[in-house]
């Protein structure tokens, strides 16, 4: 037997003749629209009795939202494109039973009920759901904008206040002064304080942590942490609660950690600032991280990519399909190659899409998606999308598991040029962790092109940096580094000429503080080393994919490794050879 829809039950409670019933079908075929949708727009049957009678059907109870006030923080745990596209609304939480009151207008819908299901989890709920109305639902969404409005005037008031603190200090000492109007100011004019001296300092990160004493702000300075600021402790909420409100995190809630992010301009920069609360035991913590796209979009020789290395990048950015793969740790510049090589790629005729976790810089021309695994939407479910999207080249922010890597050889096998990043210490570390993944090495051979592997280093100032000795350690470790170099490629170290001013040879230099350069150093460099699939290599990966064969190969391309590419840098002058064997020897 046929299960009753909510057509039939309409009809056999007499809100409908069944006589019209053919007619009133296909005049909802013409407009192109459900049947249902149909009888409430034209409104045949009024709106009480659609959703009451569902409610019976379903056996769902019915809610009403009418002068219902749903609270900002109940809000919070949905965001509002899942709310838009799935039609839900949360309606109230009950913390003891942990329960989430959840209205639907289409409970029946599985994949709603799924996404629903998956975020009341996430946040340790047991969603329990209501029957409500489209105009129940439409009044919810009134509030949410509401909510919307309150962090858009926030965010006005920043930007009001960071134009004002540009002008007032820009001739006084800046710690000094933020101090002391800590003590006086509204906390409006001290958080747009900070960041603006967080700007200034060319900082990449804001830590603000509160100690039994004060409130201590870090900032993190060519990958360098130091404090910057000292402020009273009793300001310590009240900062927290004011950069929640600009991310539009939940105020009350301060057990569990939270993830947000806003927009603001200076000067003719959009800066993005990725927030991030941490409950410690002194109070919450909070780091913002830098989104500068001043910083952020650089040319590939910016990045420190030039000779050999910047050939083979090229060569392999320039093929139809394949896979590129860059890796190296957390903080090593990863992403702002991905994004070099997009700019680079992004032209009228070709189509690209990215999937990112976060988005970090907006690139005109490219369709670039935010990842939502709340809501189901991971790397895995949007490559699977993405191919019907008819994509040229395709980005994917980070390969973590088994089923992404999967997907992303299958998108390279089938023509497309995917590029990825994946967590190794090296170049040679690629294959092995892409085989422990999963991946057979018959499908390595003829997907992967490239295998990148970088880290960030300090460059010197060019004005203040000064001579060094080496210690006897570091002097054995150049001296070995310099033959294997010209081992493996005799014009390794002609290929990078010195420029003007910079010596070459066995003087090496380091930081110096001066008035220019207060920290000793002007921003970072990548080194890096590459691993390029050849016709060896993918015969090696089909007979005999081990490690010590993979570093053979890798000897006969005379790679320069990335503590070669760093020697050669630090011998132009441009870094400090002791940082690149630091940068070198972190996993």
């Amino acid at each position: 037997m046929a299960k009753k829809t909510l057509i039939d039950y309409i009809v056999e409670k007499r809100l409908i003749d069944p006589l019209v019933l053919d007619s009133l079908r296909k005049e909802a075929e013409k407009k192109g629209i459900p049947l249902e949708n149909y009888l409430l727009e034209s409104k045949i049957v009024k709106e009480e009795d659609f959703y009451r009678l569902k409610s019976e059907l379903l056996k769902i109870p019915l809610k009403s939202l009418v002068d219902k006030k749903i609270k900002p923080e109940v809000f919070k745990l949905i965001p509002i494109e899942a709310v838009q596209h799935y039609e839900f609304t949360p309606i109230h939480i009950d913390p003891k039973k942990k329960i989430l009151e959840v209205g639907m207008i289409s409970p029946e819908d599985v994949e709603a009920r799924e996404a629903l299901k998956f975020i009341a989890h996430r946040n340790n709920l047991t969603p329990k759901i209501y029957l409500i109305s489209a105009t129940d639902f439409k009044e919810a969404l009134k509030q949410y904008t509401s909510l919307k409005g309150e962090v858009e005037k926030a965010l006005t008031e920043l930007e009001r206040e960071l134009k004002k603190e540009r002008i007032v200090f820009k001739k006084e000492k800046r710690v000094e002064k933020i101090e002391k109007l800590a003590e006086e100011a509204p906390i409006t004019k001290v958080v747009a304080t900070i960041l603006n001296h967080a700007i200034e300092e060319r900082a990449s990160d804001i830590h603000i942590e509160p100690t039994e004493k004060s409130l201590k702000v870090r900032f993190r300075v060519d990958g360098i942490l130091h404090t910057s600021l000292l402020l009273p402790v009793k300001i310590h909420s009240a900062v927290v609660s004011r950069i929640k409100i600009l991310s539009n995190l939940k105020i009350d809630e301060t057990r569990i950690p939270q993830d947000g992010r806003f927009y603001t301009s200076i000067g003719k920069w959009k800066i993005d600032f990725r927030v991030s609360t941490f409950p410690t035991y002194a109070g919450e913590k909070v780091v913002m991280r830098i989104l500068d796209p001043s910083v952020g979009l650089r040319r590939l020789s910016e990045l420190g990519l030039e000779g050999k290395n910047l050939k083979i990048l090229k060569q392999a950015i320039n093929k139809s399909f394949g896979l590129i793969l860059i890796t190296g740790p957390t903080g090593s510049g990863k992403t702002t190659t991905l994004y070099s090589i997009l700019n680079i790629l992004n032209k009228e005729d070709v189509n690209i899409v990215s999937l990112e976790d976060p988005i970090e810089y907006y690139i005109e021309g490219v369709n670039q998606s935010q990842v939502r695994p709340e809501i189901g939407y991971s790397f895995a479910t949007g490559l699977r999308h993405v191919l019907r999207q008819d994509p040229d080249k395709i980005m994917v922010g980070e390969i973590r598991d088994n089923e992404t890597a999967a997907l992303a050889i299958h998108a390279a096998l089938t023509g497309h040029l995917v590029l990825s990043t994946l967590h190794t210490n090296n170049a040679l570390g690629v294959i092995p962790r892409l085989i422990d993944m999963g991946i057979d090495p018959y499908l390595i051979s003829p997907t992967l092109i490239l295998a990148v592997a970088q880290r960030l280093v300090r460059k010197l100032c060019p004005d203040s940096k000064q001579l060094m000795t080496l210690s006897p350690k570091m002097k054995k470790l150049v001296d070995e580094q310099v033959k294997e170099i010209k081992k493996k490629d005799i014009k390794a170290l002609k290929s990078y000429q010195p420029t003007a001013g910079h010596p070459q040879g066995d003087k090496f230099y380091m930081s110096k503080v001066s008035k220019t350069c207060p920290k000793g150093t002007m921003g970072r460099i990548g080194i890096f080393e590459m691993l390029y699939m050849t016709p060896q290599l993918e015969k090696i990966l089909v007979t005999e994919p081990s490690e010590t064969k993979i570093k053979e190969e890798m000897e006969k391309q005379r790679m320069v490794n990335m503590l070669q590419d760093g020697l050669v840098k630090s011998l132009r002058g441009i870094v400090n050879f002791e940082d690149v064997a630091k940068a070198v020897e972190s996993k």
